[in-house]
């Protein structure tokens, strides 16, 4: 390998220069520019009436959350005590429309989740007096 000498080996020229009487006059044209430039002022009054309205605005954005969280999560699916309460009242409608309709995993969901004990089906047969319609039924 050949040694490398930095002091021996052509320099390159960068390309950029600096014009003349460039830093000599560089202060003064800054200066210039500083004076030039007016600072932007924005009375008291005009800056209330932002703050106020964006304090409004906020107020109302607060005010509005509950509405729309209420309004997004109303459910459409029925309770047991509403649908309970259609059916008592619908004049038209007998337990052999609602005995046609069950499937027979309705039934046996019925069935898992029905359990009475011996002593208070004895209660309820003995303190009925239409013994006869509950068991044709």
């Amino acid at each position: 390998m050949k040694a490398f000498k930095l002091e021996n080996e052509p320099k390159i020229t960068t390309g950029f220069k600096t014009p003349e009487n460039y830093f000599n006059t560089l202060s003064e044209k800054v200066l210039q520019q500083i004076n030039e430039r007016e600072v932007k002022v924005i009375p008291f009054y005009k800056r209330k009436k932002v703050l106020t309205m964006l304090a409004a605005a906020v107020i109302v954005i607060a005010l509005m959350i509950p509405i729309v969280n209420n309004y997004n999560n109303t459910s459409k699916e029925l309770d047991e005590n509403t649908l309970e309460t259609y059916l008592a009242y619908q004049s038209n409608l007998n337990q052999y429309d609602l005995i046609n309709q069950l499937d027979t995993k309705d039934i046996e969901s019925l069935n898992k989740n029905v359990a009475l004990e011996q002593e208070t089906l004895e209660d309820i047969l003995s303190s009925n007096p239409n013994i006869e319609n509950l068991i044709s039924e």
